[in-house]
């Protein structure tokens, strides 16, 4: 007789049946008590979130619309609602337009520069290079972990009218060499030379990864199929690179339109505003004259701005890695 029958197995059976309200597998949550825990596991970071960017981000907001200024620091409801006034003066205001042209002159000459250049890099650091590539690799991301001070002082020595780098060779082979941040002409670019030296190396590390990400086989097949080296980048290691690289350009152009501290260190906007840039122009309008609800609308219009391009950009990285 089989023992899974007969009264003692059913009466077995019948108390091993779970009571009711419990469940059947031991340990288990319900959802409300792991959403709970959730919760409460994500609560430091939703506060200081909330104190510390959610807060500043609406409080700046609401300043665009006033005339917050040092008088409301420690009054900050007396403020006067002013509407769209502030956004109004700004497309009427020359230091802003010329600072907004700056900050879009920087954009388009310094992102692209830093692409093709961290493109390069990163296929000699891949391909060309053979010994000591982690060197290489070292040497080109330091400038990315260099502290802009140590930058300025470097390129300060560089770019000196008197003793600096660039004048001593240029001497040296009879040639003389223009005062590059004390010229309205050569300022801008010396800012953006700068920026492309401290910032390729992001864009290399990018690259380097995406390179090794391709398969080896398709480099082969080209060459098999007589492929020259720029045929091979052109067909091949750029397209398959095309989300890499548009990526690179979304994290590069949001950096350079907020440039700030190259020149805030280097020029302070100088000579005659011929560097100064949104970022820079906020910043003296907010703490050097203290028209905090003008500098406010400053930082919303750059942030649409921003938002645009970034959007814009996104659209293109879907559109063509589909």
């Amino acid at each position: 007789m089989s023992l899974t029958t007969g009264p003692v197995a059913r009466a077995a059976a019948v108390d091993k049946s779970p009571e009711p309200g419990t469940s059947t597998r031991r340990g288990r949550r319900s959802p409300s008590r792991h959403n709970l825990t959730g919760w409460l596991f994500s609560t430091p970071f939703l506060v200081l979130f909330g104190l510390f960017m959610l807060f500043p981000i609406v409080a700046t907001l609401l300043m665009s619309f006033t005339d917050f200024g040092a008088r409301n620091v420690t009054r900050p409801l007396e403020a006067e609602f002013v509407g769209l006034e502030n956004y109004t003066k700004l497309f009427q205001d020359d230091t802003f337009l010329k600072a907004l042209f700056n900050t879009g002159y920087f954009v388009v000459v310094g992102v692209p520069a830093t692409i093709v250049l961290g493109l390069l890099a990163a296929i000699l650091l891949n391909n060309g290079i053979d010994r000591a590539r982690t060197f290489f690799r070292i040497g080109f991301y330091a400038p990315v972990v260099t502290t802009i001070v140590a930058v300025a002082i470097v390129w300060r020595f560089v770019l000196d009218p008197t003793d600096g780098l660039i004048t001593s060779l240029a001497s040296e082979a009879g040639l003389s060499a223009p005062d590059f941040l004390g010229s309205e002409t050569w300022a801008m670019p010396s800012l953006i030379a700068m920026a492309v030296w401290r910032n390729l190396g992001t864009v290399m590390v990018l690259c380097v990864a995406g390179l090794q990400a391709i398969p080896t086989e398709v480099r082969e097949a080209a060459r098999l199929d007589g492929a020259g080296a720029w045929q091979e980048l052109r067909r091949i290691t750029v397209p398959l690179l095309r989300p890499t690289l548009l990526y690179a350009t979304v994290i590069t152009s949001i950096g350079y339109l907020n440039v700030f501290e190259e020149p805030f260190v280097m020029t302070q906007g100088g000579p005659s505003d011929s560097t100064l840039t949104v970022s820079l122009d906020m910043y003296r309008e907010g703490f050097n004259f203290f028209h905090m609800g003008y500098a406010s609308a400053m930082a919303y219009v750059l942030f649409v701005v921003i938002m645009a391009i970034t959007v814009l950009q996104l659209r293109l990285l879907k559109d063509n890695t589909r």
